[in-house]
């Protein structure tokens, strides 16, 4: 179901309206290891124009209100300047989803990007053509690809939590940053033979049929889980497990793939908190299930006893 159809008709049957639609995004650039020899109001400049870019900028084909929007968080932190106004930093992304018929939002996207690396000028255009990602400069065009590819991202999560499979198109989109993304000798991340988890990992993993199980488990743990607590906790339970179930099965056909650390990022203590109340049985085989696909917080679900 279209994302907009599916809230007008949850709005007839619940006087809700939604506010996850679109991009609210908070974004603030640090710089503080860069040298003072650097004007340090260039970067004020670049966090003004970023922001003005992720929320001004037409995302999507859909109308929507303000109450719609995605709230999301960007912090890019600049570590070094590698002259000519080339910058190297991290960028932490976050995005939240509210839960139906609560005042709780889930983090749906939780990452840290450590290979940000582009040209910045003060005052000059942040703009981003999908057509033409490399740009004039591929060395400034890389800090809008990165920027715009995430975005693709997140609404990718937000529509696939929304209705089945329904982030494809914004999955095929960040593909389609991947495919031309800027090169460049200083310019990382978007290469298989980058690292195991980068950008290409990631647009690679949401768009190949062996992990299409994914954006069924994106589905059942938000919208089958979460969404269904407030009417029928067991059965928003039940959603959650079935999440589990999936992402079980990639793990044994995919094992160690980026999208299952990449979902999974910020959620442990959800999980626990959502399956403290579960049943015996559930309980032990979630816990076995996490343990064995969430290695980084093997430690937090011994609380699932």
């Amino acid at each position: 179901m279209n994302k907009k159809i599916f809230w007008v008709v949850l709005f007839s049957l619940f006087a809700f309206k939604s506010n996850s639609q679109e991009i609210l995004a908070r974004l603030s650039v640090s710089a503080a290891k860069i040298s003072t020899q650097v004007d340090k109001r260039v970067f004020q400049t670049l966090q003004t124009g970023l922001t003005n870019f992720l929320n001004n900028r037409k995302w999507t084909s859909d109308n929507f209100q303000v109450n719609e929007k995605i709230r999301c968080n960007f912090f890019l932190n600049i570590e070094q300047d590698l002259g000519n106004n080339v910058f190297k930093g991290k960028l932490t992304i976050q995005a939240a989803r509210p839960v139906l018929n609560s005042t709780y939002e889930s983090p749906i996207i939780n990452y840290l990007d450590d290979d940000v690396t582009f040209r910045y000028v003060e005052f000059q255009p942040i703009e981003f053509n999908e057509n033409r990602v490399q740009g004039a400069d591929p060395v400034a065009a890389n800090l809008t690809a990165v920027f715009a590819y995430y975005i693709d991202i997140i609404l990718g999560f937000d529509y696939d939590s929304f209705s089945p499979r329904g982030g494809e198109l914004y999955f095929q989109k960040a593909l389609n940053i991947v495919n031309n993304a800027p090169e460049g000798s200083s310019i990382t991340g978007w290469k298989p033979f980058d690292g195991q988890r980068n950008r290409y990992w990631l647009a690679e993993n949401l768009n190949n049929n062996r992990f299409a199980l994914i954006h069924d488990a994106i589905y059942a743990y938000y919208r089958s889980g979460l969404d269904n607590f407030y009417e029928n906790e067991n059965a928003g339970r039940d959603g959650i497990m079935n999440s589990i179930n999936y992402l079980n099965t990639i793990n044994a056909e995919n094992p160690n793939s980026m999208i299952l650390s990449f979902f999974l990022q910020g959620k442990s203590q959800e999980l626990i908190k959502v399956l403290s109340k579960a049943d015996a049985g559930m309980k032990s085989r979630a816990k076995d299930i996490l343990q064995k696909i969430d290695i980084a917080n093997i430690a937090s679900y011994k609380e699932l006893k």
